[in-house]
């Protein structure tokens, strides 16, 4: 039975933890440079078994510390003084699509560490997750992360709600708050083209800094806002008008592709709308569904190419699994 506590209670090891992916419907890119963003986590996840060991080891591979980022950087940020452990990892989410698999990686694999050291609450596990993300990419925001650790429907730097936290780095303070869930069902598609999320986020921020640039974000920032406010008040509509205007910006500062672009194209009969969401320039797509062409919806994105997934908003974001 999974842990529903707020805070990740101490245990001993044997640990283990799962954490939900995420998909992000509008203001990625333009999050890393203090815009809103929407996010939700999907129910797909990834967990991880982490017991004593002689050796650090992940999936049986004993040089994981070297060929693995996230590996390394989760045990030199939160198991720095910890003996060596084997660590199991299991994953229904894709990897490099765009998803979150790297954050739920990283914040089931925090959570485990932390419970063998006293446990966490969860602001701190959403700060530990991002430095442990952030120390591998190089670059980026913690609106994976925070969602991952915290589940549901959440904007970053946007919203009216309380705060649930922020999250700090050396240049940015972002704000996470919870938006209320709609309860609609979503198809993600992952196109097959993997894709580097530093690589993306640092070509954007080059386009961003030409003469036009502010312009571009402050655009991504309204399309978010009002993005943002029609989530929380289900307008369907409005909401699709967004995605649409969304994708429009997400071509603009170069971050499509020809197979991206072919799925929306795909899914255009049985969607309200579609774009691309996460990193881009590969990954995956996000469509929100014509009530009843759920199943027509799937069929177009696979009969394209597309690994197509339903999905909804998974209410519970990492905890520990006995």
């Amino acid at each position: 039975m999974s842990e529903t506590l707020s805070a990740i209670p101490s245990r001993g090891l044997p640990l283990s933890a799962r954490a939900p992916g995420k998909c992000i419907l509008f203001g990625e890119h333009a999050v890393v440079h203090g815009a809103p963003e929407l996010v939700f986590a999907i129910d797909l996840h990834t967990q991880v078994f982490v017991r004593a060991s002689d050796a650090f080891r992940l999936n049986n591979d004993p040089e994981a510390r070297q060929r693995n980022g996230y590996f390394r950087s989760a045990v030199e940020q939160a198991w720095a003084k910890g003996p060596p452990v084997d660590v199991r990892a299991v994953s229904r989410i894709p990897r490099a699509a765009g998803l979150g698999s790297s954050a739920a990686f990283t914040a089931a694999l925090a959570a485990t560490f932390a419970a063998a050291e006293g446990g966490i609450e969860r602001p701190a596990l959403a700060q530990r997750s991002f430095e442990i993300e952030r120390g591998t990419q190089g670059v980026g925001s913690p609106g994976d992360t925070s969602t991952v650790v915290a589940g549901g429907y959440l904007a970053i730097n946007g919203g009216s709600g309380d705060p649930l936290w922020s999250v700090r780095a050396e240049d940015h303070r972002w704000e996470v708050r919870r938006v209320p869930d709609p309860n609609w069902v979503w198809v993600v598609a992952h196109s097959g083209i993997p894709r580097s999320t530093g690589d993306a986020v640092r070509a954007v921020g080059r386009r961003l800094a030409r003469e036009d640039g502010p312009e571009l974000l402050a655009e991504f920032a309204s399309v978010a806002r009002e993005g943002i406010d029609a989530v929380a008040q289900g307008d369907r509509g409005r909401v699709s008008e967004l995605l649409r205007r969304n994708q429009e910006l997400l071509r603009e500062v170069g971050v499509s592709h020809p197979r991206l672009e072919a799925l929306i194209e795909a899914a255009a009969p049985a969607a309200e709308a579609a774009k691309l969401t996460g990193a881009g320039a590969g990954g995956s797509i996000v469509a929100l569904p014509v009530p009843g062409k759920e199943a027509e919806l799937v069929r177009r994105l696979a009969r394209a190419g597309g690994l197509p997934f339903v999905v909804r908003a998974a209410p519970e974001g990492v905890a520990l699994v006995e």
